[in-house]
């Protein structure tokens, strides 16, 4: 079976939602079967054999990949959401934004201190997200394995902000 070409799965929408932004709409990948598959693949096989056990999606196109690879990696999936929006007692970090600051809070006791956590999302566009679930990870006394992206977007340096962790940072396209 031939590989899929990722930039034929992903719709490109000038000035949505904002005049400035350029946005990857993921939709096309996630309606076709074989282009979804390979994706979540792809994002899982650095991490393969590490013994994860928990994967952390940020909401909400972050779920999307989160549980597709949980059940992949036989793991289970915490997801990271905005500020009051879990019903139980949460565990929250504060992030910047480029207008202002966010607030992502996973429940308390979704995570134990022996779990190994990968953190996925669809984007690491500024990489404040992943660094506040980074901090999460480590403020519940659990280990960081490392974090898989289906776009990073270089150009913003996302990365800069979470590769002093040490740890794998898997990015499936870069644009």
């Amino acid at each position: 079976m031939a590989r899929i070409d990722y930039n034929d799965y992903i719709r490109v929408i000038e000035g949505w939602p904002s005049p400035e932004i350029s946005f990857k709409d993921i939709t096309p990948l996630l309606a076709d079967a074989q282009a979804f598959k390979q994706a979540i693949d792809d994002m899982c096989l650095p991490f393969r054999g590490m013994g994860v056990t928990k994967v952390f999606g940020a909401e909400a196109r972050g779920f999307f990949f989160g549980t597709a690879m949980a059940y992949t990696l036989g793991a289970g999936f915490v997801p990271a959401r905005k500020k009051g929006k879990l019903p139980y007692k949460t565990i929250g970090e504060e992030y910047v934004l480029e207008y202002g600051t966010a607030v992502i809070e996973v429940h308390e006791d979704d995570v134990d201190s022996g779990d190994k956590i990968l953190i996925v999302d669809d984007v690491l566009a500024t990489g404040g997200t992943a660094a506040a679930k980074a901090n999460l990870v480590e403020r519940l006394g659990a280990e960081l394995l490392g974090f898989s992206f289906f776009i990073e977007l270089d150009f913003l340096h996302g990365r800069d902000k979470i590769k002093h962790l040490g740890v794998p940072i898997n990015s499936i396209i870069h644009g």
